[in-house]
């Protein structure tokens, strides 16, 4: 309308200059005219914290922008967006950023999953968003309709392939045969992987992001540190095969789960049967199946990671929240309400897979089912098989008495508890005809 002043140009911090850092700036930069339109009020990049001015960086960011002043960049912004990754000094700057009523954008699941509460308080206080859309599964939409679509109904599972580094060492090795070291070696010339890839591996990354969905999803407030973690170093190409022998894929999965006794959440590797939609996931992709009660089982697939894919997430964040300071209204504020105790690992229900070596004679099977029968868990399914005679058996020592013949064993259970399949296994070993335990995996998504 002619004669209306033009908007006040909201200011955005951003803190960090990495992969995704550098395509959220090329972003705001490039897309300024399109964003402004969208949010109602001019995006103005007023700098870009980093931790040495010296290092090296992608051209579409102007070196004008870089800063180490961290602090007094913050101090001047609207918008803080973080991207730095770990807890300090990201926690520090987001709740001075905060206090200073400035709105909040991370990806930074680790500083979540360890300090939600502080955060979500500290942002509410304000009056101000705390947004991490990007914190989960990258461009994968799942917090907002987990947190504000979903707010009507009631979520009973969350299962979740959020690690796009394992969930590509996993393909590999289901469709090329690789060992995992090999498959990560791999990831790390592809850019999957970091040089240490223990964050991935070991089920850290995949821990945090489902306490964040934990908490989201059961109005309840989950760590890190609530969440059982078993990443995917024992898994091996065998246990891919065999997988696949029974009609299921090995994947890193993300479980969350609501029962009448409270909160499960764990990770951990999982056979998924092939007809699940989980197990069609490939590469480095995630994907997000939900169960609730009102919408049925829905699911939410994308690229995972990677600097465009994120920063698309963290993008949408800022637009919500311009819009809010520009018309009004914030963001929802933390939904704790429910507090549901937090069940220990033990208590989860599930099923097991177990492969095992045993003499190849009469009355073993039956021994094996009496000690599953003494702690009240029942077969599925078993499957025996002659040993390959070049692997599986033990080499008997020079002079000593043959072995005698073996078999394989794989034996599917229905569900238990994690306590009684864990004392079932434990006992199993301990039959005098049990060679040896080759490997056990929970079955899920069944």
């Amino acid at each position: 309308m002619p004669g209306t002043a033009s908007p006040t140009p909201l200011r955005v911090a951003l803190l960090g200059c990495g992969v995704v850092g550098t395509e959220v700036a090329r972003g705001l930069l490039t897309g300024a005219d399109d964003l402004a339109a969208r949010v109602g009020a001019p995006l103005e990049l007023v700098g870009v914290a980093v931790r040495d001015l010296a290092t090296e960086r992608d051209p579409a960011v102007p070196r004008e922008l870089l800063t180490t002043d961290a602090e007094r960049l913050v101090d001047g912004a609207d918008i803080v967006v973080e991207v730095m990754g770990g807890i300090e000094p990201a926690r520090t700057l987001l709740l001075r950023a905060v206090k200073g009523g400035a709105s909040v954008v991370t990806a930074n699941k680790a500083l979540l999953a360890e300090r939600w509460p502080e955060l979500f308080e500290a942002a509410d206080a304000a009056g101000v968003d705390l947004s991490f859309e990007a914190a989960v599964a990258g461009a994968v939409p799942i917090v907002r309709p987990v947190r504000e679509s979903l707010a009507g109904d009631h979520v009973r599972r969350v299962l979740g392939i959020v690690n796009g580094t394992t969930n590509f060492v996993l393909d590999r090795m289901t469709t090329e045969g690789l060992e995992l070291e090999a498959a990560v070696r791999e990831a790390q010339a592809l850019g999957y992987a970091e040089a240490d890839p223990t964050a991935d591996v070991d089920g850290f990354d995949a821990a945090a992001k489902a306490a964040i969905l934990a908490s989201l999803a059961f109005h309840t407030r989950v760590s890190i540190d609530d969440v059982a973690r078993e990443g995917i170093r024992a898994v091996t190409a065998d246990d891919v095969a065999a997988a696949a022998a029974t009609g299921h894929t090995v994947k890193l999965l993300a479980i969350a789960e609501r029962t009448a006794e409270g909160v499960s959440v764990r990770v951990h590797p999982a056979l998924v049967p092939v007809e699940h939609p989980l197990a069609a996931v490939r590469g480095a992709f995630n994907a997000v199946f939900v169960e609730a009660d009102g919408a049925g089982p829905l699911m939410f697939y994308g690229q995972g990671a990677g600097g465009r894919p994120t920063a698309s997430a963290v993008l949408g964040d800022v637009v919500s929240a311009a819009r809010h300071r520009v018309l009004g209204g914030k963001g929802p504020e933390e939904s704790a309400y429910a507090s549901l105790p937090l069940l220990p690992a033990d208590a989860a229900v599930t099923r097991y897979q177990v492969r095992l070596v045993v003499d190849d004679r009469p009355g073993v099977l039956a021994q094996v089912a009496g000690v599953l029968a003494e702690h009240g868990v029942s077969i599925e399914t078993v499957r025996q098989s002659a040993l390959d005679p070049d692997g599986g058996a033990e080499t008997a020592e020079p002079g000593a008495e043959p072995a005698g013949a073996a078999a394989n064993l794989l034996l599917t259970t229905h569900r238990a508890r994690e306590a009684s399949l864990a004392a079932t296994v434990a006992a199993v070993a301990g039959l005098e005809p049990v060679r040896e335990i080759t490997s056990v995996l929970r079955v899920e998504g069944a």
